[in-house]
């Protein structure tokens, strides 16, 4: 069988190592050595001067927005994963949708400004397969009509853009280490910001609002990770430069094995430095998609329509006329991509595609 996805493992012998350190300290949870360690270590990988790790990039979300106390209508994209309307939602403000991009598969910021009212409060995009947004152009619409910036960066780990990690853009960012990303603690996420007041609120939110043991300071949630997540991100971070380079190498084999089947690809924004998150395809029609992941199934070989449906076709949101997102989800498909992948399953999987769009 080949998956879509594999998590990386690190060498057990180092895993059990912080393992034993936390049976030593007993110390499971509330924030403990190993979870302070990991945010400093990511802190400095990335470059950030702020960062909390939280127990999923879901909660990010939830908590990013409740920190900037979003009311009305925040403006989002419908080509993400569903956490990114559900937390809009969720909390209770409304989603307003603005059509993508139909290079980046990102939300197209030329048709940002014609959907902000009185009621806007906020911009919440998501950098589409770790593919930055048009960070300048959002962010001098946000300051033309005083908007917060929340950018969905769960598939960003490793990305930069102009010489700077993608999570440094926006009020907030907000990221996954689900077991399914590149850099993961099996479980996991994160909150990153540049102003240290938001970083305090944050803070609060994530630990039920504490200020030390008998008060509170703020409204707050269960949003902590543990030790023995941490554990895993500590013994995965060394790694994190070797699997970007084996995905960016298995990326290029994709290419050249898939250069004449007639797809497209998502074009990666000017001055990036990016991460392979994942390997999309866009089909012709979703007829084709349908009949090679069909076939790739007979094969025990499975990737995934990621994302769809399409997020204005939630049925607790507003609909919304978005033709390239809706084209676009019907069309894209992510294949199997991940660090122990081999190319001779690579190669398996180019003529199995071939196959299917020389015979259709």
């Amino acid at each position: 069988m080949i998956p879509v996805t594999k998590p990386f493992l690190p060498p057990k012998e180092v895993f059990e190592n912080y393992i034993n350190g936390i049976w030593k300290r007993n110390w499971l949870t509330n924030h403990g050595p190993l979870v302070n360690e990991l945010e400093l270590k990511l802190k400095d990988y990335l470059e950030l001067d702020h960062l909390l790790y939280l127990n999923n990039g879901t909660i990010a979300l939830q908590i990013a927005i409740k920190a900037l106390n979003l009311k009305g209508e925040v403006i989002t994209t419908p080509f993400s994963y569903v956490a990114t309307t559900s937390s809009i939602v969720w909390e209770g403000c409304v989603p307003v949708f603005v059509d993508i991009d139909s290079k980046t598969l990102n939300i197209d910021p030329e048709k940002i400004e014609a959907a902000v009212t009185e009621n806007t409060s906020a911009i919440l995009a998501t950098h589409v397969y770790g593919n930055p947004c048009d960070v300048e152009k959002i962010e001098k619409i946000a300051s033309k009509h005083n908007l917060k910036v929340i950018y969905d960066a769960a598939h960003c780990f490793g990305t930069q853009y102009k010489g700077e990690s993608v999570f440094g853009f926006g009020d907030i960012s907000t990221t996954s280490f689900h077991a399914t990303k590149l850099f993961h603690t099996i479980e996991g996420g994160a909150v990153i910001t540049k102003d240290p007041g938001l970083l305090k609120k944050m803070s609060y939110l994530r630990n039920f609002g504490h200020e030390g043991t008998e008060s509170f300071a703020d409204l707050g949630i269960n949003g902590k990770n543990s030790e023995f997540h941490a554990a895993m991100g500590l013994s995965n971070l060394p790694f994190i430069k070797n699997i970007i380079q084996k995905r960016e190498e298995l990326s290029n084999y994709y290419h050249l094995k898939l250069e004449k089947l007639n797809i497209e690809r998502p074009i990666i924004q000017s001055y990036t430095q990016y991460n392979y998150a994942y390997y999309p395809i866009i089909f012709p029609s979703e007829e084709q998609l349908l009949k090679s992941k069909a076939e790739l199934e007979k094969y025990q070989i499975f990737s995934r329509r990621y994302f769809y449906p399409s997020l204005e076709t939630l049925p607790y949101v507003k609909e919304y006329d978005v033709p390239i997102a809706g084209a676009v989800s019907k069309r894209a498909l992510c294949l199997p991509l991940y660090y122990d992948l081999s190319y001779e399953e690579i190669d398996m999987i180019a003529r199995i595609l071939l196959r299917v769009q020389k015979y259709q």
